[in-house]
């Protein structure tokens, strides 16, 4: 046997075993950045079309402001756009949609909250299985069930309480609203104190706090962040909300805080004249721009609130 072949037969393999090394990394690199890529196209897909909702919105509500003033939009206390003598006043559609709103958290936070530290302070695990999903299976219900909910039971429930209420109400509306509402509440609050980590828990325990103590004095305060953040997208949803105030509170736009009478909000009024017969570029058709981009930024003003509570309350605790 040649002793040369001999000792070149590891020496040639060598470069071969790093060769083959080499060739896997790099496809494993090129699958990794193909993985990273369509991720990154699928995240860019909600960034686009808010792109996209915000170029709609804003270009035609600059042509609406071309003939309606901002002045006149913001301070009018009439929103007539669909009449002969128009009027343009958003703030009447803005009362009627944080009327609706405050009822609804009225009713959301108090309960989504007792709900949410009941789960996860006092349950036991069987009962937390199925009390929740039954909760998350209420926020599936269709939003038209519980404007007919609203209107067909809740209003003739209420008429008994106030006699003079009218067959339409924000009132009946809002209190419906803050049932649906419940589920992101309590389920997202819930989720953030389970988080809070049991060692807080124990050494609340060995100070002699009770249960209750503890969650309250412990635990919501170390789970501040989540539950502000319930509690913001429990508001940008009940300001979005669109079929149970159409249904229930009516569609006639009213200058009023108080929640007895009916009112229009602003996704309801958007609703109306969408499915009317307005051709389309009339003024009265561009209103429902103006209005979508007032609720845009209404909503964007919760959701920047809510940014900067949990920026504040990570920082604190």
């Amino acid at each position: 046997m040649n002793p040369d072949l001999s000792q070149a037969t590891p020496a040639m393999s060598a470069p071969t075993i790093v060769s083959e090394r080499l060739k896997k990394k790099a496809l494993r690199n090129i699958k990794e950045r193909a993985i990273e890529g369509v991720l990154l196209s699928a995240a860019s897909v909600a960034i686009f079309t808010t792109i996209a909702i915000l170029y709609v919105l804003i270009g035609e509500t600059w042509v609406f402001f071309q003939t309606v003033s901002l002045t006149d939009f913001l301070t009018d206390s009439q929103w007539t756009p669909l009449f002969d003598d128009a009027h343009f006043g958003i703030r009447v559609l803005l009362t009627g949609t944080l009327t609706s709103t405050a009822v609804a958290l009225l009713v959301a936070i108090p309960f989504g909250t007792i709900i949410a530290v009941y789960l996860s302070e006092f349950a036991g695990h069987r009962t937390r299985e199925i009390v929740k999903p039954i909760l998350e299976l209420l926020s599936g219900v269709p939003t038209i069930v519980f404007g007919y909910f609203a209107l067909l039971v809740v209003t003739p429930l209420l008429q008994i309480v106030f006699p003079s209420l009218p067959g339409f109400s924000i009132l009946a509306a809002g209190l419906v609203m803050g049932i649906m509402i419940v589920p992101y509440v309590s389920s997202l609050s819930e989720d953030a104190m389970r988080a809070v980590p049991m060692s807080l828990r124990e050494g609340s325990y060995a100070t002699g706090a009770t249960k209750l103590q503890t969650a309250l004095r412990v635990v919501m305060p170390a789970a501040t962040s989540g539950i502000a953040s319930a509690y913001i997208l429990g508001s940008s949803r009940a300001v979005g909300e669109t079929m149970i105030v159409a249904i229930a509170a009516g569609m006639q736009p009213n200058l009023t805080l108080d929640p007895r009478e009916p009112a229009a909000t602003i996704t309801t009024y958007i609703v109306q004249v969408a499915l009317g017969d307005l051709p389309h570029g009339s003024l009265g058709y561009q209103t429902i721009f103006a209005a979508g981009l007032t609720l845009m930024l209404f909503t964007l003003t919760f959701n920047i609130l809510g940014y900067f509570l949990r920026k504040r309350f990570r920082e604190t605790y």
